[in-house]
């Protein structure tokens, strides 16, 4: 398995997640500033990671959006050279321990449609797909699949027959 440790991402990560990002995703990184945005509302409504190997170099990210009862995987990214060791399990794996924590009862992801790495990754993870979205990813023209892994059944709300 895995040899990293997860620890909060800090504003100090964002020049080498950003890096990272654009790396991993050419098309579609997020910018500094908007990372930086996402940090901002850490803890309020995000959870941010990062994965980090021995001697503190940073190989993964991850995000989640959490409010209302639903959370949303915001990002996740493992550096090429250290796919297929556990480390995208792991990453996700803490993010659906926070929305657990914060009492979501679903958790949802956009993925492209051409990344059968990460659809293998979330299906095995109990995500199922329940919708698409055309031309999502831009310029490129790839569509997002839309996942979503219920984790708990919502109760019932207003008023039953037998009141």
């Amino acid at each position: 398995m895995s040899d990293v440790v997860l620890r909060p991402m800090t504003g100090a990560d964002l020049p080498v997640v950003h890096r990272l990002d654009r790396a991993l995703f050419p098309e579609d990184a997020w910018s500094e500033e908007m990372l930086a945005g996402e940090l901002a509302d850490q803890p309020r409504t995000r959870y941010y990671v990062v994965a980090e190997a021995p001697g503190g170099e940073i190989v993964g990210y991850a995000g989640l959006a959490a409010a209302g009862g639903q959370a949303d995987v915001q990002t996740i990214g493992v550096r090429a050279d250290r796919r297929k060791g556990g480390i995208g399990a792991v990453l996700l794996t803490a993010l659906l321990e926070e929305a657990v924590r914060r009492g979501s009862e679903s958790v949802f992801l956009e993925v492209r449609a051409d990344n059968d790495a990460a659809h293998r990754l979330y299906e095995r993870f109990g995500f199922e797909r329940v919708g698409i979205r055309k031309r999502y990813y831009q310029p490129s023209d790839v569509d997002a699949i839309v996942m979503c892994r219920k984790l708990r059944d919502r109760p019932p709300m207003g008023f039953t027959r037998a009141e």
